[in-house]
């Protein structure tokens, strides 16, 4: 059974061998002279790397228009490096880069362990759910809407694919998370002065009839306290994870103060998903950081700490709830299923979306929220129109049909798969890489408990955050043992 789930999640694939079989090889390298001979080209992955800092550091102040721009440049870089590359890859390691005889990081990596690009078996998931979402929007019923959908999944996983590139250095990896990071407090520091100020609501997000109905809902910069509780949630995880992997002090300051102020925005957003997907994350990161100590732990700590952990964490949550009326209000709307206005919607949503994937069950009506627009109007139920499937696994399904959920959820496996595997080899050396690894899984469950009751993950401030998380665990990618002493032979 092992042995079957290795091959499904592509663990033991000779990766390098089938790549110099296929016809993608032939796309890697007819510019490598061109880039031998560039002074500019020898800084490629930081030049990437300052492409992709550039992104997280303005995503949540600016247009979406000038995200996609950013995001084609960002797609045409990476083509740029993939067909001037050296074919062995550039420098680069998933465990890391070494450290020298001083103690000084260096990005030198041994020959056999360098990648090709699209050489992992992420990204082999990644483009065969590219090529369902391409048949879906050819076959699609409104091909030119979906094809607008179809332009937004390639940006956005070209995005990946450079992230994935350049995110093999370890520098690049911390300054990417910390530019994205820094950019959060900015948000949630603007979030904390709305409530103190007082802001007004920009759409309906609250019953009129609840008792939160007059409670400020901050949004920040990004425009809907929703939107901005998705965005803070890898916010709130990885700056956690920074208060470990940071080795200076006042980096570690700043990274509780982090915490504080992205939790605190993200609570007074007062979004039952974001909570969740806080919860979720928060829960995933304590379970990792127990399983990566756990080495180091005396017998009693290590039989328990978690519950300890996860009682503490238990009563503070209910003490709060039980005191804090806002807070209860909220939490006690979740379980009331249709008596609440916003889980009304919902479920009458679902229940449209599901007519849709039953309509047309095996490619769907194809990507995007443009094409959704156009069919959905068809079945909503009267008064409940919607502009998304409100359900992540229900969006996929519409969009790319049962044929691309499962896809998607093979990339999820795969993904997770791999992560752990690099997580036991970093917890075995020891190597302090290992939090941001931790923190990119722990993020993922939290972006992914949210968008499971809501549409924020189409966004571009989230999806970008999103594929983030893929993106940082492909970086930690090794090949098999077998394939890399083959290659040193």
């Amino acid at each position: 059974m092992n042995l079957v789930w290795q091959q499904l999640m592509f663990s033991t694939l000779p990766i390098r061998q089938w790549l110099s079989a296929s016809y993608l090889h032939y796309l890697v390298g007819p510019l490598r002279q061109w880039r031998k001979g560039s002074r500019l080209m020898q800084w490629a992955d930081w030049i990437g790397g300052a492409l992709v800092m550039l992104v997280f550091a303005i995503s949540p102040f600016v247009k979406n228009e000038l995200i996609a721009v950013l995001l084609a440049a960002c797609g045409i870089y990476w083509v740029l490096l993939t067909v001037s590359d050296e074919g062995d890859g550039d420098r680069g390691s998933g465990i890391g880069d070494r450290v020298g005889e001083e103690g000084v990081e260096t990005d030198v990596v041994p020959r056999a362990s360098r990648l090709t690009p699209l050489s992992t078996p992420i990204h082999l998931v990644v483009l065969l759910y590219w090529a369902i979402a391409t048949v879906a929007t050819a076959m699609s019923p409104v091909k030119k809407e979906a094809f607008v959908g179809w332009q937004k999944l390639t940006l956005y996983l070209l995005f990946f694919t450079l992230m994935a590139r350049v995110l093999r250095y370890a520098r690049i990896r911390a300054w990417t998370i910390t530019s994205y990071l820094l950019a959060a407090l900015a948000v949630s520091v603007y979030g904390l002065q709305q409530w103190f100020s007082g802001a007004a609501a920009l759409a309906t997000w609250v019953d009129p009839e609840s008792p939160l109905s007059k409670t400020t809902r901050v949004y920040s910069y990004l425009g809907n306290p929703n939107l901005l509780a998705a965005y803070l949630v890898p916010a709130v995880v990885f700056s956690m994870v920074a208060c470990f992997a940071w080795k200076r002090w006042m980096c570690k300051a700043l990274a509780v103060v982090m915490v504080v102020v992205n939790a605190s925005c993200l609570i007074l957003t007062f979004s039952r998903g974001g909570w969740i997907g806080m919860v979720a994350g928060l829960m995933v990161l304590l379970l990792l950081l127990a399983h990566w100590w756990s080495i180091h732990l005396p017998r009693f700590w290590r039989t328990w700490a978690l519950p300890i952990v996860f009682g503490t964490a238990a009563a503070v949550i209910i003490l709060a709830v039980v005191v804090v009326e806002p807070l209860r209000d909220r939490v006690s709307s979740i379980f009331a299923g249709r008596g609440d206005s916003s889980n009304n919607f919902r479920i009458n949503v679902w229940m449209a979306v599901i007519e849709m994937i039953k309509d047309r069950p095996l490619l769907g009506i194809g990507p995007g929220n443009t094409a959704f627009n156009k069919i959905y109007p068809l079945y909503q139920r009267p008064r409940f129109s919607a502009l998304s499937a409100y359900s992540i696994l229900l969006e996929v399904a519409v969009e790319t049909g049962l044929i691309g959920l499962t896809c998607f959820i093979w990339l999820l496996l795969t993904t997770l798969t791999q992560a752990w595997r690099a997580l036991q080899g970093l917890r075995q050396l020891g190597d302090r890489e290992g939090y941001w690894l931790i923190g990119a899984i722990a993020a993922m469950a939290g972006l992914f408990s949210h968008g499971m009751f809501d549409t924020v993950l189409y966004r571009p401030e989230v999806n970008i955050l999103w594929w983030l998380t893929f993106a940082l665990i492909a970086s930690y990618y090794r090949e098999p043992a077998a394939e890399v002493e083959k290659v040193e032979r």
